[in-house]
């Protein structure tokens, strides 16, 4: 692989014209996951990825990536906390911790609890989302409640990236910048550490009913949506075992959408999937060539037939629809419902509920109630957004399907 950069989180602008893609390069020591969670940064971010080629000997990784801004700007520093750190004196991770010399793995972020009184606005939900998400807060959950004379209570379990929030500086830093954004409609504010019962109820959330998960689960529904939705939507996941003697290659075409290069990644990663070498390529008509050779985690081809076709299902099924949108009626209310896979790791899709509440806010939509819940399906584990719109009970049909497209188009980047 060549002797490694001193900086393993390179960026370089383009000096051509404005538009032309930015370059990142990083080359640090392999591991599992690596390129889920360095696309899931670039997501988070903002950034598309145009073009992209990674490489592994097992040990070493070196991933390039050509990408354009959809939204803010990228940063070394969030790529380069996900790298492994070189271990020294020629010996590698598992040499270390075979030793007992391996660093422990970092312990969770600290959880915190956001509650905020204010007085209901249109797009009141999606501001104080984009304050936390540029304060670089995670948002957990939410609970989100207005009262009848219009006073909203917004619960938010969050993370700080940095790991700050203890501090006094770095609370009074958040409270600037909701001031600041919401104005007279921020009646009052407080950040608490997250507590034993709060955690408990953080756990609680309704479950989803039969039909409810017929609608947003079932494979057959979701390819009529996604015909219905899009028109570019052929995909392609087949396998190769001619090509190498040691590797099976995966080759996938279909339409691009934010994110994709982030769900193959998240797929082949749950599946217990090895790339070693990898390219990408997204066409100027918004489609997509992934190559990908890969190895099962014995380091050998994936030969059984069974497995090679449940991958491509897995795959495609993620391509067709990697996020479940429906409209759906919970006693006299619609409630909107958005379901975002997680990863083995626990972790999901970022800024799904910033799209959400943009959507919404591009669209007019108050938003009375909302809240952020897990549920397993299928021996899968979803992150659930509902949201309920208030006196609006009866959406017509076109209302309905206005709300439910033009939320599917921000989450999916075809705005």
């Amino acid at each position: 692989m060549g002797v490694p950069s001193d900086e393993v989180v390179q960026i370089r602008h383009a000096a051509a014209a404005a538009g032309d893609p930015a370059v990142v390069t990083v080359s640090c020591p392999n591991k599992t996951g690596l390129g889920c969670d360095l696309c899931r940064v670039v997501l988070l971010f903002g950034l598309s990825v145009v073009k992209g080629d990674m490489s592994t000997d097992g040990r070493w990784c070196y991933i390039v990536l050509w990408v354009l801004p959809r939204r803010g700007r990228p940063g070394p520093v969030p790529l380069l906390q996900l790298c492994p750190v070189a271990a020294p004196f020629g010996f590698d991770t598992a040499d270390l911790a075979a030793a007992g010399l391996q660093d422990a793995p970092p312990p969770a972020p600290r959880l915190f609890l956001l509650k905020l009184y204010c007085f209901d606005r249109m797009g009141l939900l999606h501001d104080v989302t984009r304050v936390l998400c540029e304060l670089e807060f995670t948002i957990r959950r939410v609970k989100v409640s207005t009262t009848p004379d219009g006073t909203v209570l917004d619960l938010f379990f969050i993370t700080d990236a940095r790991e700050l929030l203890h501090t006094k500086s770095r609370r009074e830093e958040a409270y600037d910048k909701l001031e600041s954004v919401l104005g007279d409609s921020l009646a009052s504010r407080e950040i608490d550490p997250a507590t034993e019962d709060m955690l408990t109820c953080l756990q609680a959330c309704p479950s989803l009913t039969p039909a409810v998960m017929e609608q947003m689960f079932n494979t057959d529904l979701i390819e009529e949506q996604s015909i219905t939705t899009r028109g570019d939507n052929a995909i392609s996941v087949t396998t190769d075992n001619s090509l190498s003697s040691v590797h099976t290659l995966i080759q996938i075409q279909c339409g691009d959408h934010k994110g994709l290069l982030y769900d193959i990644m998240r797929t082949v990663k749950d599946c217990n999937i090895q790339i070693s070498y990898g390219r990408f390529y997204a066409t100027q008509n918004r489609r997509c060539d992934v190559d990908l050779f890969v190895v099962q985690s014995d380091g050998k081809k994936i030969l059984d037939q069974q497995r090679q076709r449940s991958l491509c299902c897995r795959l495609r099924m993620e391509l067709l629809r990697s996020l479940r949108v429906a409209l759906v009626n919970r006693g006299p209310d619609t409630e909107l419902l958005v379901a975002n896979p997680v990863e083995v790791s626990g972790k999901g899709r970022p800024l799904v509920f910033y799209d959400i509440t943009l959507a919404l806010k591009n669209l007019q939509k108050r938003i009375f109630l909302a809240e952020i819940g897990r549920h397993v399906v299928e021996d899968r584990e979803w992150e659930v957004y509902r949201v309920h719109f208030g006196e609006e009970h009866d959406l017509s049909a076109a209302l309905q399907s206005k709300i439910v497209g033009g939320v599917t188009s921000m989450l999916m980047g075809w705005d």
